[in-house]
Parts: C-alpha cells; structure tokens; sequence
C-alpha cells in the first residue's frame, strides 16, 4: 500500500488526551487522519470535501455542533460515509439519534475496537460505480 492508497478519516474529538492516542492507533494500522477537535472544524472539512473521507469517526459530546450533526451532514454528502460513534454517555441515545448502518462505541474502549469497527463499515461499502 502506497501513500496515496492510505483512506483518510475524519477523527472528530474535543479532548487532546483522548484524541492523539486515537489518531496514532489508526495512523499505526494504515490510515491518514484528519482530526478536528470540534464540530463546527469537522463540519467545516466535510462540506469543503466529504468525498476525500473513507468514514468518519466523532465523538458526540462536542462544543458548538454534537457528533450527531456531524454524521447527519456526512451523510447528506456521501450517503454510504463509514460512521463510528464514541461517547462515555450518549450510547443510549444512539438508536433515536445516529444514522443508519453505524456504530457506538461506549467510552473507554480498546484503540483496537475502533481500528476494527471502521475496517469492518470500510469494507461494506458498495464499490463506486463508475459513471454511465
């Protein structure tokens, strides 16, 4: 795999200490990141270019816009966009508020759980198909 095979994500997460561990780990198992450490951030990159993201991983307790926003647009934009949700809280929430054909990660998880659940909804995508 080359560099410019790397799927890039968008990490979206409000606390340092949590975030570098998490883009690290996804850095170590052959992704590129793009992390945000807010909502309005993480917006502001998916409307500039959704299409650029392999999927998106947020947590959902975030200054100014919550992660369910986040997914919701990403979904507008791409609607098979990968979505990982975190939280310590709102996983309760996640069957009203998260989009369809996610998943929830409850707080604290292994890094290895998430390399895992964006593989696994990388992988169900449909393969693009090509313009007719």
């Amino acid at each position: 795999m080359t560099e410019l095979d790397k799927p890039l994500l968008l990490l979206v997460e409000d606390e340092a200490l949590v975030a570098v561990p998490l883009e690290q780990e996804l850095i170590d198992e052959g992704f590129d990141v793009l992390l945000a450490y807010d909502g309005r951030a993480a917006l502001s990159e998916l409307v500039r270019d959704a299409a650029r993201f392999s999927g998106v991983i947020t947590d959902i307790r975030l200054p100014a816009v919550d992660g369910w926003a986040i997914s919701k647009r990403a979904r507008e934009l791409v609607p098979t966009m990968p979505i990982v949700y975190m939280s310590g809280d709102s996983a309760a929430d996640w069957a009203a508020n998260g989009v369809p054909e996610s998943i929830m990660l409850q707080k604290p998880f292994a890094t290895a759980q998430l390399t895992a659940a964006i593989t696994k909804l990388i992988n169900e995508v449909p393969p693009h198909a090509p313009d007719a």
